[in-house]
């Protein structure tokens, strides 16, 4: 569903537009209606969450009135809740060094896909070929990757499959690289563009894996995962608001190289902490894990 959501705000937005410019809509305005359109979407999600009911019990009612959670201001007690939350996975081993991880991983993905579409349509493609690419192969390959991602995250320990994911992410990189060496050719467009998705899609799958695997606090789960996904996404929200002068400093073939470079320190910190046992718990509860459904 992720992966899809990122397919319609990206190439459903340029195909918006490309549909908007065949009907003879002024071109100042198409781009405008696109970005409404993708506000718009956002309401989806906003009415689901309304409407939505927890799934409580009796007994977590009981528990919940007990130490006070529906009590007190509402913002006071989001406050609390996250706070709690924070401070405990701080209490955890190297918790810091964890933290700069979940900021660096996705970077290298990060990067280019900020600029997959500006770099498709700055290099001569139009928006109805680059669209319907996306749309097509690259939603296919979204779709294998995550089925791989899962299969990867299953068959190794994972800080290997953390490994594996993030090389994966950072080659994929060049096939960008080398489709800006050659120009506009759409079969080179579809292979970037599905090898792309596909590692992007397999290092998703995995890295939610650790992220899941570091909210160990029962009281806190929610709470922790929602602060790591919000601070994983970091680098796409703030980070990435330099790509385009990179890329309009260096070029094509050298900016998405270095969005392969991004990956090092990354995967360095993913070194340092298997070298310090960081995941040797995790992967200790998987290996319980496995044996208890094979018996």
């Amino acid at each position: 569903a992720y992966r899809i959501g990122m397919l319609v705000s990206t190439a459903g937005a340029v195909a918006l537009v490309a549909y908007l410019e065949y009907l003879g809509v002024d071109r100042g305005l198409v781009w405008g209606y696109g970005y409404a359109a993708m506000a718009a979407l956002v309401v989806v999600g906003m009415v689901a969450a309304l409407i939505a009911k927890e799934p409580r019990g009796p007994e977590r009612e009981a528990e919940a009135e007990a130490l006070g959670e529906r009590e007190g201001n509402p913002l006071v007690r989001f406050y609390r809740a996250a706070y709690a939350a924070f401070a405990d996975f701080l209490s955890k081993r190297d918790a810091l060094l964890i933290l700069l991880f979940v900021v660096l991983y996705k970077l290298t993905d990060t990067f280019a896909g900020v600029m997959t579409g500006p770099f498709v349509l700055a290099i001569g493609f139009d928006k109805a070929s680059y669209a319907a690419i996306v749309k097509g192969v690259g939603l296919i390959a979204s779709l294998l990757g995550g089925v791989a991602g899962g299969l990867l995250a299953r068959a190794m320990p994972l800080s290997r499959a953390l490994l594996v994911a993030g090389v994966l992410q950072a080659l994929a990189n060049f096939t960008f690289s080398w489709l800006a060496s050659i120009g506009v050719n759409h079969t080179a467009l579809a292979v970037a563009i599905s090898t792309e998705n596909f590692t992007s899609a397999v290092g998703t799958v995995v890295f939610i894996a650790y992220l899941s695997a570091l909210c160990t606090s029962p009281a806190h789960t929610a709470t922790q995962f929602a602060l790591l996904t919000a601070l994983s996404s970091f680098g796409r929200t703030t980070l990435a608001a330099v790509t385009g002068f990179v890329a309009a400093a260096t070029g094509w073939v050298v900016f998405f190289a270095l969005c392969a470079a991004a990956a090092i320190p990354g995967l360095a910190l993913l070194w340092l902490l298997t070298k310090r046992g960081d995941f040797r718990e995790i992967e200790e509860k998987e290996r319980v894990a496995e044996a208890a459904s094979a018996a």
